[in-house]
């Protein structure tokens, strides 16, 4: 029976050209606790592990249409910016890297931007994709990024910002560095706006952009367990020579030191942006019931 389980049946379906009945990530594993987790499980549970709490990276169109109400918000349009202004080439061509980035993630660069509502109060949101070459800092992104900030000034809506990176992109050399002052003015143009500037460091947040706008936020959340930083621990531990704590760089330890305001789980981090983002507006609060805060119908049809 096995022989005919693993040896036959397959060689028939090959032949035949069908394809797998079970998809390749059916089943994702906990990079913690190596435990393996059915997909829909996992994303029916917000790309959380259930057993160890592990936050998985989303999708940029999961995690706003998990913040907006209902889902549902309108895409901004971002700017365009030169493909590989320097020809770079180190073991591969830099548009070949691009083309393949942009074919995985389906996403011209690294960011993802929209503006909607959130419990009723309008609000610009932008996501940094990790997928998408490490979410590294290039010239497309910094025209992202900027466009997004000046789309919430136009609306005079808040703007919240899901962090990702891995620093600047090396194959834009110095002009990847130069988005560093230039979307520090961009959220400079916020403040004078008197408009609340809300970032939410996911794992992980390190190099230039961890001492760019990453760390620029009225308000710094992180989901819990992630690694935010400049320099790796390494490079930090052989520069000084000493051993780092336990937890170093991690959300937690930033929040104990004074570096990250909050560090809020997943499941609880849309309620903790729409309060944080009207008291900043000093919009009314939405009506409570026991505490928990009442929604629309559609909204509560459209959760269930």
């Amino acid at each position: 029976m096995n022989w005919i389980k693993n040896f036959v049946r397959p060689k028939i379906r090959s032949i035949l050209g069908v394809k797998r009945e079970v998809p390749e990530n059916m089943w994702i594993k906990d990079p913690d606790s190596g435990q393996m987790v059915f997909y829909k499980d996992l994303e029916a549970n917000q790309f959380v592990i259930p057993g160890s709490g592990y936050h998985m990276r989303m999708a940029p169109e999961v995690r706003l249409a998990s913040m907006f109400d209902n889902g549902a918000y309108e895409k901004i349009a971002l700017p365009t910016a030169p493909h590989d202004p320097l020809k770079f080439r180190d073991e591969r061509k830099y548009a070949d890297r691009l083309k393949e980035a942009r074919q995985k993630t389906g996403a011209e660069d690294a960011i993802l931007a929209g503006h909607g509502t959130l419990d009723e109060l309008p609000i610009v949101m932008a996501v940094q994709d990790f997928a998408f070459m490490g979410g590294s800092l290039g010239m497309a992104a910094g025209e992202a990024i900027i466009a997004a900030m000046r789309a919430a000034v136009e609306r005079k809506t808040p703007f919240v910002f899901f962090v990702s990176s891995g620093g600047a992109r090396m194959q834009e050399g110095v002009l990847s560095l130069m988005q560093l002052p230039r979307t520090t003015v961009a959220v400079q143009e916020l403040r004078l706006a008197k408009l609340p500037y809300i970032v939410v460091l996911t794992h992980p947040t390190t190099g230039g952009v961890t001492a760019s706008y990453a760390m620029l936020g009225d308000i710094q959340i992180s989901e819990p367990g992630a690694l935010i930083g400049f320099a790796g621990q390494r490079v930090i531990e052989q520069t000084i020579r000493e051993k780092l704590p336990a937890g170093f760089q991690r959300a937690e330890y930033l929040e104990e030191h004074g570096m990250v305001d909050m560090v809020v789980h997943r499941h609880q981090m849309r309620e903790t942006i729409s309060r944080v983002a009207r008291m900043l507006m000093k919009a009314p609060e939405l009506p409570t019931l026991n505490g928990a805060a009442l929604v629309p119908a559609e909204q509560a049809e459209a959760a269930e």
